[in-house]
């Protein structure tokens, strides 16, 4: 019951407030689709639901065996519902970017990757210390390949995992990355997101 209010409740927050989301029925339903997954549920003799979806294998692959960061995503997930954060997605690039956390997380991160007062300042303090403005993973530098047009040029990327971004916590610089473009969309590409080290060592190999 209490998880199909708060599941109503975020779909009151998309505009889409529907009285037959997710109440309790449908929230048994869609746990019996995790089920099939159980192996303690299967060595009873039972199976589940089988006709559930390919992103309830991905979630359950990603959450089974690590109980903590289960918790840690739910809390996340219920501070930010309540604190009434809009998530809907401000453009088309939002609906590129995916976790398995879900919409509101994926928000609280993009948000914060654009908050242009810290982009700028993660991009005057790596000038001043490097003097110039490189790809973590790739090294590369977008002035150095287009001359003045891309002077100043380089995403910002949010290194905190997302299922720890509390409604009120502050980012420092040192939570920030700079990357080129094709470096943040692959550090973005799929579940789970790669780490800066996870997407260095791949380019490596």
């Amino acid at each position: 019951m209490n998880l199909s209010k708060l599941l109503n409740k975020i779909s009151g927050q998309l505009s889409k407030g529907n009285p037959d989301f997710r109440n309790p029925n449908g929230v048994y339903m869609k746990t019996m689709n995790f089920r099939r997954f159980d192996p303690a549920y299967r060595a009873q003799g039972k199976k589940g639901l089988e006709r559930g979806g390919k992103l309830e294998g991905e979630i359950w692959n990603a959450f089974a065996s690590d109980h903590h960061l289960l918790s840690e995503t739910a809390t996340a997930i219920r501070a930010n519902v309540d604190v009434g954060l809009p998530i809907e997605p401000t453009s088309d690039t939002d609906k590129d970017f995916e976790a398995e956390e879900g919409r509101i997380l994926t928000r609280v991160h993009l948000a914060r990757e654009r908050n242009q007062k810290l982009v700028q300042q993660k991009k005057l303090a790596v000038i001043k210390s490097t003097g110039k403005l490189a790809c973590e993973v790739c090294l590369f530098e977008f002035e150095a390949a287009y001359g003045e047009r891309g002077a100043g040029f380089i995403e910002v990327h949010h290194l905190k995992p997302i299922h720890t971004l509390l409604p009120g916590q502050k980012t420092t610089l040192g939570d920030l990355a700079l990357l080129c473009s094709n470096c943040h969309r692959m550090v973005h590409a799929r579940r789970p997101w790669f780490t800066i080290e996870q997407l260095r060592e791949q380019l490596q190999n």
